[in-house]
Formats: C-alpha cells, structure tokens, sequence
C-alpha cells in the first residue's frame, strides 16, 4: 500500500471518486453560491468607509467658517487702492443653518383634530439614515469691523463700507471702519 494514493476499491478512493462526480455535476451551483456568499462579504469589508464618507461630506458642506470669509475679506480689501494692510472682524446674529423635509400627518375627529410631524430621512443602507434637505440657509451677520492704514480718508472708508456691505449683506450702519497703526 502506498502513503501517497489510495487504492482502488478502498473506502477512501470511493469517497473521492464521488467527490468528483458531484463537484462535476453541481460545479456551476457551486460557483453561484461561492459568488453570493462574496458578494454577501463585501459590504462588510468595504462598506463601512463608503458610509462614512457621504455623511463627512455634508457635514463639512454644513460647516461655515467665519474666519475664512475674514481672510479673504481681509485679502480682497488690501488689493483696494488707499486701504493698505486691512484687519477684518464678523460676528454672526446666527450661523449657517438648514431646511429640512417634514412629513405631517394630520387626523379631524367629530371633536378633535390631531397632528404629528416627523422628518424625513433617506436610508443609505448598512443603517445609515441621512435627514432630506430643503433648503441651505446662509448665516446672517451681525456687524463687521474694519481696521485699515487707509481707514481715516472717507473715499476709502466709504469703498470698504460698500465692499464689506455687498459680501456679507450687512448695511452700512453695521459695519465700522477704523484706522489702524
């Protein structure tokens, strides 16, 4: 008897023989399966990161940075004629906000009438839900302030005053300009 091959007739290369005759036989529901129980994996391996990533993404388009519109407001000025090196300071009344979609629900009885809101969401699947937005709002500003080398002549004052008030929607009466050192 050798170690490396069973004999014929033996147990063993029975087994075998209708080892190869099913796989034969079944080999393409076989792939099929081994296809699904892949497929069935994968969002397991990948999915989690291609989850995260729209909802990092909205948040970010949600995020507002006020010290980002100073510095380019504060670059843009100092590209102006007579304003020189300019200091740009926002405050916001309220920041950037959204809309979003509500599902109402309402019910008339003989004596009373009843209503439910909800929000709406979209499933993304792996049980991600993302909220359905209608709207994104702007941050109202509250005042601005300038301070500019050039900020003591009134046609400069007045060109950073009409500047600042047509970027951020403020009117003249909020935003003050100073002369800086």
């Amino acid at each position: 008897m050798s170690a490396g091959k069973p004999e014929k007739g033996s147990p063993l290369a029975l087994w075998k023989e209708r080892l190869t005759e099913l796989f034969h036989r079944y080999q393409y529901a076989l792939l099929v399966v081994a296809a699904g129980v892949v497929l069935m994996v994968l969002p397991a391996l990948g999915g989690e990161s291609k989850a995260e990533e729209p909802q990092q993404e909205s948040v970010q388009e949600v995020e507002f940075g006020t010290e980002e519109l100073e510095g380019r407001l504060e670059e843009a000025l100092s590209q102006m004629d007579g304003v020189g090196e300019a200091k740009v300071v926002l405050t916001l009344r309220s920041g950037p906000s959204q809309v979003l979609a509500q599902d109402i629900q309402r019910s008339i009885g003989e004596d009373q009438s009843q209503s439910t809101q909800s929000t709406v969401v979209i499933s993304q699947g792996s049980g991600s839900e993302e909220a359905v937005v209608l709207q994104q709002l702007s941050p109202q500003y509250q005042g601005a302030l300038v301070v500019c080398s050039g900020g003591d002549d009134p046609a400069v004052r007045l060109r950073v005053v009409e500047a600042v008030a047509a970027l951020t929607g403020l009117g003249a009466d909020k935003i003050s300009v100073s002369k800086g050192k």
